[in-house]
């Protein structure tokens, strides 16, 4: 069962004063109680993907149609006053830089308990008690007396687990996390994932993972999507998507990973294209080592190869 689903959104920015499309036809679905990972390089429309489910988006980019449904109701439909209600409480967002996302002039159980009074109108000793527990729940040591510290007082990873700890804090059953590991090391990253799983093994969470880094990805997702230039190019389970990945763009992000026995790193050539470009054709066509001649004349249609939602001509009916 899906709690929740983006269908055939289009996403576009003014740029003076002309509309420049960033996501075409995206579709995607996530399963409730499991982890679905949104992956593929810088600036293919992962993130704004994410926003638009709790539509905060830039004031220059505008949703140009579809739906995204939450338990059925489509968000795009509700109004600011409406969309509050589901903000933070219903669909929970972990942002990826924690380093900016906490107020540097306010402590961190001040921060916790606004969050707690806005959505389970919790004050007070029942705030601050909430405030203790929630961040035991994410292992912060002496969590009473850490309350009263200020951001810049912890770690990195500290913050990573004070920002998870504000987006468990409401209970919300969808929690988006948009590279929640970035700029931490190996053994925090860890770590933060592992946070991560119990928490969706004790509460049944669904979450939303945003990712580059496919190696933590294979460990922790349960469907992937991978994004190019604003499409959905390829959707599958993640066993299935590591074993066997069919659009050439997902074999030359696979061939790019580092192995211990590689004695050179695979790149991509070229670059992706940019917002302005527009695309009619396959986005990838330009940088594809698979390339056939219709893939110039006609845009892919979605195809269904055991399982994998693929967008190629090698997969597609003519």
């Amino acid at each position: 069962m899906n709690i929740l689903e983006i269908k055939n959104l289009n996403l576009a920015f003014t740029l003076q004063d002309r509309d420049f499309q960033a996501l075409y036809d995206v579709n995607l679905e996530l399963e409730k109680g499991k982890t679905l990972a949104i992956v593929g390089e810088s600036g293919c429309g992962k993130t704004m993907s994410a926003m638009s489910v709790i539509r905060l988006l830039p004031n220059s980019a505008k949703i140009l149609s579809g739906e995204i449904l939450y338990n059925g109701e489509n968000l795009l439909k509700l109004s600011e006053k409406e969309m509050r209600k589901i903000r933070g409480k219903q669909i929970a967002y972990i942002p990826q830089d924690p380093m900016t996302s906490l107020n540097p002039l306010y402590t961190i159980g001040n921060q916790l308990e606004e969050i707690l009074e806005i959505h389970r109108g919790l004050k007070g000793k029942e705030a601050k008690q909430a405030s203790i527990e929630v961040l035991e729940q994410v292992k912060i040591p002496n969590a009473k007396e850490r309350l009263t510290n200020y951001p810049h007082e912890f770690s990195g990873g500290m913050r990573q687990r004070v920002i998870i700890a504000m987006a468990i804090a409401t209970n919300a059953p969808v929690i988006i996390a948009d590279e929640p590991t970035t700029a931490l090391d190996v053994t925090v990253q860890a770590q933060i994932m592992d946070l991560l799983s119990e928490i969706q093994r004790e509460f049944s969470t669904s979450i939303i993972l945003i990712s580059h880094n496919l190696a933590l990805v294979s460990q922790n997702a349960d469907d992937i999507a991978v994004m190019y230039a604003g499409h959905v190019v390829e959707k599958s389970g993640a066993k299935e998507l590591f074993e066997n990945p069919k659009h050439p763009y997902t074999k030359a992000l696979l061939k790019s990973l580092p192995t211990l026995s590689a004695t050179k790193l695979e790149t991509i050539e070229g670059q992706p294209p940019s917002i302005r470009e527009m695309i009619s054709l396959c986005p990838f066509m330009p940088r594809c080592c698979e390339k056939l001649e219709i893939c110039g004349e006609k845009t892919p249609q979605p195809a269904v190869v055991n399982g994998a939602n693929v967008n190629c001509w090698r997969y597609s009916n003519n």
